[in-house]
């Protein structure tokens, strides 16, 4: 797929416009690879999240929430293997001294920057260590974790010792992960702070192909229909052995048709039994599953369904930004899945200085907030202003509270304007029915 710059860059103004996502450290002139999530942004990462957690964890018997520790003994990421494994391709080059990944260059030799002629590849590990405690030697050194899995295989027998679980049983964990990423780019598609949302699935190993297919459908599930993105933009792609972690036999990649081209989205990997090996071998600990009617031991293999956040949101906004023409004016907006949007619906009094409508409107929007929590109060400009300004958030509807509402029409008294963002249609709605409509719309 081609990359369409300026939809990219009107989505990143768009953002800080509206309040999706800030520079980090703006005022300071900012620090690359590195984003704040402004209202909009955090209410639409967490109907994201939620979302996740819905259909992987609360709608299921056999997964486990945990939620760990940042910072581990270091101990974790050797066994692990990423102390000496985690590690991208570096050049630089010899004139300007940028430096870029090397398996991100089409030219090898000549820097996309100035011109000048790139040096030998090296190693680079991306992970940022860091020193715990007061003294700084070899064993106070700890590193901001690069995955949220080994959080999880570390409290695999907590899990087993606690709940008791049978075979297959997941694991699952939302939480923020590090990497020092040589080039940072895209707005929010490579970071180097970012969150994730993983699930370690434990299997037999003869049963690890039919959970791997299950997983790949429910990723693919939660893209189309708890997400609502476009199916034709979703592509799996299978890793070949040369480009896959170190720690997996098998992975698919799901990607999307972004701004800057068809890129990762989702990733899918059978880790085998490799982490939980590799930690009681280096641990002592034994990480074996008993299983009580096979009467057999044995240490379980891995499906990792895993999902960037960042990356899902980017593919949202992307996927929903439109434009239309509507009297001769272009028109912004956002056409999000109304279960996503992270404002539900916009209540305004038609006109802010009659006091008698701004009443009654506040009375119609606090009792709908008490029932759907994302929803906004404006009364700032005239009416045709609000709903450029809802659209261009993704708002699913507006409601106006008029004239007629309060009985100057006397067949439509105590009933509202409800406008689709969509269509730009008008319905009115009796005021006492007007959670259970938009709830109802909201559902689907």
């Amino acid at each position: 797929m081609a990359t369409n710059e300026g939809l990219m860059e009107k989505i990143v103004s768009l953002c800080k416009r509206r309040g999706f996502v800030y520079q980090g450290s703006e005022i300071y002139g900012g620090l690359a690879g590195t984003w704040d999530y402004g209202p909009l942004g955090v209410a639409l990462k967490k109907n994201i999240e939620n979302l996740w957690w819905k259909r992987f964890v609360l709608d299921r018997e056999d997964v486990y929430g945990v939620d760990a520790a940042i910072l581990m003994n270091q101990e974790v990421w050797k066994a692990s293997g990423h102390v000496g494994g985690f590690n991208d391709p570096m050049v630089e080059c010899q004139k300007c001294k940028h430096r870029f990944r090397e398996d991100h260059l089409e030219d090898k030799e000549k820097c996309p920057d100035c011109g000048g002629k790139l040096g030998a590849a090296r190693q680079f590990n991306m992970m940022f260590k860091t020193q715990i405690g007061a003294m700084e030697d070899e064993t106070s050194v700890s590193y901001l974790r690069p995955e949220t899995a080994q959080g999880i295989f570390v409290n695999f027998k907590n899990i087993l010792d606690t709940f008791h679980p049978k075979l297959p049983f997941g694991i699952a964990q939302i939480g923020k992960a590090f990497r020092n990423e040589i080039a940072p780019r895209d707005f929010i598609f490579r970071v180097r702070e970012l969150e994730q949302m993983e699930i370690e699935y434990f299997v037999r190993e003869s049963e690890w192909k039919k959970h791997f297919d299950y997983f790949l459908d429910q990723q693919t599930a939660f893209l189309e229909q708890d997400l609502g993105l476009t199916k034709s933009k979703i592509h799996p792609v299978d890793v070949p052995a040369e480009d896959r972690a170190h720690y997996s036999k098998h992975s698919i990649d799901t990607e999307f048709d972004f701004p800057i081209g068809q890129k990762e989205l989702l990733g899918l990997a059978y880790r085998t039994d490799y982490d939980l090996g590799a930690h009681t071998k280096a641990s002592g600990t034994d990480l074996s599953y008993y299983d009580e009617e096979a009467k057999e031991r044995f240490v379980p293999h891995v499906i990792e369904p895993t999902f960037g956040v960042g990356r899902l949101l980017l593919a949202v906004l992307s996927d929903a930004y439109a434009e239309d023409e509507q009297n001769g004016e272009t028109r912004v907006f956002l056409k999000f899945k109304p279960s996503v949007a992270p404002v539900k619906a916009a209540v305004f009094p038609l006109l802010k200085n009659k006091p008698e409508l701004v009443a009654y409107a506040r009375e119609v929007y606090q009792n709908l907030k008490r029932d759907i929590p994302q929803i906004m109060w404006d009364d700032n400009g005239n009416v045709g202003k609000r709903y450029r300004r809802q659209d261009e958030i993704g708002t699913p509807f507006c409601i106006t509270i008029d004239f007629d509402t309060l009985g100057e029409t006397p067949e439509m008294k105590d009933t509202v304007t409800v406008r689709d963002r969509d269509t730009g249609e008008q319905e009115r709605v009796v005021v006492a029915e007007l959670s259970s409509y938009v709830q109802r719309k909201i559902a689907g």
